[in-house]
């Protein structure tokens, strides 16, 4: 099964991810997706996983729930807007951490592209796309797409889709 993630679209989408995301199964979504427009796009495009951020309105939040817990491939994947990082996140993430870990744990929030295993949960793999949008600190616009095959993450990789402020 191949995932495309994203997170921080902020109202953007680029039409490259069409591109980058055509080979993907599913699409899975961290928040702060900005419009409703933007989910129909993605819904239309591919099956979708999607949270909603801070930013988003209630429209979008009667579309999309604050988190995803659901299994693929027989790994425990968990999505939500604000996480954290390894080893710093949230408190209320480190509170669901210390009852129920999952395999994947995907978040958006600081715009900061990381992915990594935390030992410290049970070698969980954390994945934070960074941000797809024009708003924002960052300067380059990353999504990221990972195989789950037989019960393993393959081929992570980190996609930049431009700098910010430069249309596609």
């Amino acid at each position: 099964m191949k995932i495309g993630i994203l997170s921080d679209t902020h109202s953007y989408l680029d039409p490259k991810v069409f591109d980058y995301f055509s080979g993907c199964d599913e699409i899975w979504h961290a928040g702060d997706i900005g419009s409703t427009d933007i989910i129909a796009q993605l819904r239309e495009f591919k099956p979708l996983v999607a949270v909603y951020g801070n930013i988003d309105d209630r429209n979008v939040q009667l579309l999309v729930p604050e988190h995803q817990w659901f299994e693929r491939e027989g790994l425990l994947i968990w999505i939500t807007h604000i996480g954290g990082s390894p080893p710093h996140y949230n408190p209320s993430v480190r509170k669901t951490l210390s009852q129920r870990i999952p395999d994947i744990f995907v978040c958006g929030h600081s715009h900061i592209l990381k992915i990594a295993r935390d030992k410290k949960f049970n070698n969980m793999l954390f994945i934070n796309p960074g941000a797809a949008g024009q708003q924002g600190f960052h300067t380059h616009r990353t999504v990221v797409r990972i195989e789950i095959v037989n019960q393993e993450i393959k081929n992570a990789e980190v996609i930049d889709l431009g700098k910010r402020g430069v249309l596609s």
